[in-house]
């Protein structure tokens, strides 16, 4: 029997932990099976994916069906019964009883729950080509609870060569939160420290670039959380580390211990969801909102680990006002990345069965977002969209750090910024175009120029821009009043002396200064950026980058008493 084991997954980079886990019991309970994992995108060309799976003409298609990959899902599996109708047709995942239920029982096979769980009569009945419309069970009511990774030493050159890696070191998740998925089922099962060692040892033999923890909540045990984080990084290399993080669940110990990973190596997804406490109520996620922003800013602070930090946008009890002081509060702490993602009513869980109580108006199709409720209609909803898109063109880069660290240190309102500038995206047509660097650097330089502060604030402009690698000043940040770069160059070139220690000699000075670019900065301005200066002075921006999370170029202060 030859049987295909299909992911469509959002891009090449990501693969699919669930294909080894099916592989690997298939061929423990059918060892003459022929597996083939297949990893596919969603963006692969849709006729060129039907030939792929109906090369050969597999006995059995087994496919993971997801929120984002549902719908093409189901084409495929409603298409290839039309073309191989004797094909046994069989879809897992969180969205396999939608998928079944559109496609119907007479064509394929749905399965829920965990593979582990599925049970002994479903290979036999596999293996006789006549299998029932469900099959399933729950992981969490196995007397044997064990689960080992299922990766093989082949598959790190083959099926996830230039991927990321997932691995779980622990099932299930402590907290039921009422939108979530994982929260249909209860329990959480931890592997223990000598297997993760040992299943980490395989993995990283093969050094790759990412390998995500896919673990609901990876710090709900603290103690545990802070040995993995030490075993990991015995690991010598390069590869960035991903965990979920619970943000109520860190220790001084583990605050210390933080401190001291070098950039590059951690990052962080932190759930902050709302700071709204009727909605927390709500939704069952009892965190205390200052606490958990004052962990992510005191994370923040170190800036060595990257942190995205998530707001639910749509969630009962979230008004207009309260979902902007939500955001105000996770800008403030510093994150760098803030993503607002809208609610989706996933089927099967607490919010979808409650949709009617809260006013719930949502897409029909995966992945089910949230279109209107009690507390936002439909246009604030809107609104609130086009804000969340506009921090998310602005903020969720490396472009305009300054500029966001100057606006937190002032306590500016980060709602009304972004608001405002939300306005003048609309105007721009930014939502439909390239959110490229200059672009975005203009239209931040519109919303700034009416402030008090316009004249600072176009200077860090100034000063992002140029920590980015660029060398040319676009025309609406220049100003006709101040040196130009050129003039300025030939000063300094004429008033360095011939060696400045830590920046160059005298045998490399027509480099440095070939290589680098010059701008002189206001003292207020330096003083905000850190530098202790009393007048205005010139800072150069060199082509090595600093070894921090952001990479930009790194910059120095020249002496003022040599021009």
């Amino acid at each position: 029997m030859h049987i295909k084991l299909v992911a469509i997954n959002g891009r090449f980079t990501h693969s699919s932990l669930a294909l080894f886990y099916v592989r690997n019991e298939l061929e423990e309970y059918c060892p003459d099976v022929h597996t083939e994992i297949l990893q596919l995108t969603i963006r692969d060309p849709y006729y060129e994916v039907m030939l792929e799976l109906s090369r050969e003409q597999p006995d059995a298609l087994f496919f993971s069906a997801a929120v984002w990959n549902s719908d093409r899902v189901e084409e495929l599996i409603a298409d290839l019964h039309s073309l191989y109708p004797s094909c046994l047709l069989v879809v897992g995942g969180p969205q396999a009883e939608v998928v079944g239920r559109a496609v119907g029982e007479d064509v394929c096979t749905v399965v829920s729950g965990a593979i582990e769980a599925v049970g002994a009569a479903f290979y036999a009945d596999l293996l006789q080509g006549k299998m029932k419309p469900r099959y399933g069970g729950s992981f969490f009511h196995l007397v044997d609870k064990r689960f080992v990774s299922p990766y093989r030493d082949d598959d790190f050159k083959t099926h996830l060569r230039n991927r990321n890696i997932y691995y779980e070191s622990s099932r299930g998740c402590p907290f039921s939160c009422s939108y979530c998925l994982s929260s249909a089922e209860n329990g959480t099962v931890h592997k223990d420290l000598q297997q993760v060692r040992k299943e980490l040892d395989q993995i990283m033999l093969h050094k790759p670039s990412i390998l995500r923890f896919v673990d609901r909540t990876f710090n709900d045990i603290p103690e545990r959380a802070l040995a993995l984080w030490r075993l990991v990084l015995e690991y010598e290399g390069e590869t960035l580390f991903h965990f979920e993080i619970a943000p109520d669940r860190f220790s001084e110990e583990m605050f210390d211990f933080l401190a001291d990973v070098a950039p590059g190596r951690f990052q962080f997804e932190i759930g902050i969801q709302s700071t709204h406490i009727p909605t927390l109520d709500a939704i069952r996620r009892r965190i205390e909102p200052q606490a958990a922003c004052a962990t992510v800013a005191r994370l923040a602070a170190c800036n060595n680990i990257h942190l995205h930090a998530d707001l639910i946008l749509g969630l009962p009890f979230e008004t207009e006002e309260s979902f902007l002081r939500s955001f105000t509060d996770l800008f403030a702490t510093g994150a760098h990345y803030i993503q607002m993602g809208l609610l989706k009513l996933l089927p099967d869980t607490m919010i979808r069965n409650n949709a009617d109580e809260y006013g719930y108006c949502s897409c029909h199709r995966p992945p089910y977002p949230v279109l209107s409720n009690r507390w936002l209609d439909a246009e604030t909803l809107q609104r609130l969209y086009w804000f969340a898109e506009c921090v998310e063109k602005f903020c969720n880069n490396r472009y305009f750090p300054s500029v966001w660290r100057y606006l937190r240190k002032n306590d500016d309102d980060g709602a009304a910024f972004f608001m405002h500038l939300t306005k003048l995206s609309h105007a721009y047509r930014l939502f439909s175009l390239a959110a490229t660097q200059k672009l975005l650097c203009r239209i931040l330089a519109e919303a700034v120029a009416g402030r008090e502060d316009s004249t600072v604030l176009r200077e860090l402009l100034i000063y992002d821009w140029l920590r980015c690698g660029q060398r040319v000043l676009p025309e609406y940040l220049a100003d006709p009043d101040e040196i130009p770069p050129k003039i300025l160059k030939d000063r300094l070139y004429r008033g360095l002396p011939e060696t400045l220690p830590g920046l160059y000699e005298k045998k490399n000075r027509n480099r440095f200064f070939k290589q680098s670019v010059f701008y002189e900065f206001s003292d207020q301005c330096l003083q905000e950026l850190g530098f202790s200066c009393s007048n205005p002075a010139s800072l150069v921006f060199l082509r090595t980058r600093e070894p921090g999370l952001l990479q930009l170029q790194e910059t120095a202060l020249l002496p003022a008493e040599y021009f």
